[in-house]
């Protein structure tokens, strides 16, 4: 293979330098620097450079009693919200790539999708008038024979609010998901189903020995974006409940926003960030090895 000369490197780069230098401003540099600022104290608005103090953020993390009800609510949250939208867009996946024609497929996939491409802030505003005293689905969660408190509606009750914002998730999102499933089911030969079928495999065994092992990438690509999304639940807490009430609704990420952007704690939030990433990046090996295994 004739090696690139010393002009066609420099062409190469010019031409990625445009990107390169947007990923160095926007993307490295502030990595870096959170990393660095999660070691200090630091307020930008008293106008005096970080002060260096060790470990005592992420020591002081392991004792904030409110980090810790954040962290068990996004972990509820991610291990209720990320099997559920899973299993759901797959099991749609499967009908759409089987049992229907196209102009239904398409017509599907389209509605399917029409949440992933409108904004939360919309979704978001239009589940908290649903979900008011007099919304429709405040009324069907009382019909089944919850005992909503406050008066307020299911977001003002503790009980309730976070499984609310549960349900919108998994709504406004399965449909991403599906057609991410969608792709991969397409792309399995039908040879291998007839030559399956052959030997007398069918229903649940044809997918248990097809068609689960030959989309476990997208599966696991699937659970891995996933569930760094939930992990990184926040426009939907901004939205509806602010953290409330009683810190029912309180995740990471929007503590991590309170304590930096509220507080001006960024030395502090910055080492949130980072034990968030610390658990997202345990969360992602855990399930490539259990979807490896698996194959």
């Amino acid at each position: 293979m004739k090696k690139r000369g010393l002009k066609e490197n420099i062409k190469i780069l010019l031409l990625i330098s445009p990107w390169l230098t947007s990923f160095i401003v926007f993307k490295l540099y502030p990595i870096i620097y959170s990393l660095y600022l999660s070691f200090t104290r630091y307020n930008p608005i008293r106008n005096k450079p970080p002060r260096f103090i060790g470990l005592r953020n992420y020591e002081k993390i392991l004792h904030d009693a409110v980090f810790m009800t954040a962290l068990k609510n996004t972990i509820l949250f991610v291990i209720i919200t990320v099997p559920i939208t899973t299993m759901l867009s797959l099991f749609i996946a499967n009908i759409l790539v089987s049992n229907l024609n196209i102009r239904k497929k398409q017509f599907f996939q389209s509605s399917y999708f029409m949440p992933v491409v409108t904004s939360m802030v919309v979704i978001a505003s239009i589940f908290s008038f649903l979900y008011s005293p007099n919304g429709y689905l405040t009324a069907l969660i009382k019909f089944f024979g919850a005992d909503i408190k406050f008066g307020r509606g299911v977001l003002a009750d503790p009980k309730y609010a976070l499984y609310a914002i549960m349900l919108m998730d998994v709504w406004a999102s399965f449909g991403y998901y599906t057609i991410l499933f969608l792709a991969g089911l397409q792309s399995i030969d039908e040879q291998i189903y007839e030559a399956a079928a052959i030997d007398g495999a069918k229903g649940f065994t044809l997918f248990r020995k097809i068609t689960f092992p030959l989309i476990s990438p997208m599966l696991l690509f699937v659970l891995v974006i996933n569930t760094i999304r939930s992990f990184q639940i926040f426009i939907e807490v901004y939205v509806m409940t602010q953290g409330g009430p009683l810190r029912s609704t309180t995740t990471v990420v929007y503590y991590l926003y309170e304590t930096g952007f509220h507080k001006m704690k960024m030395g502090y939030a910055s080492a949130m960030a980072y034990i968030l990433f610390l658990i997202i990046l345990f969360f992602t090996i855990i399930q490539k090895l259990i979807v490896k295994d698996k194959r």
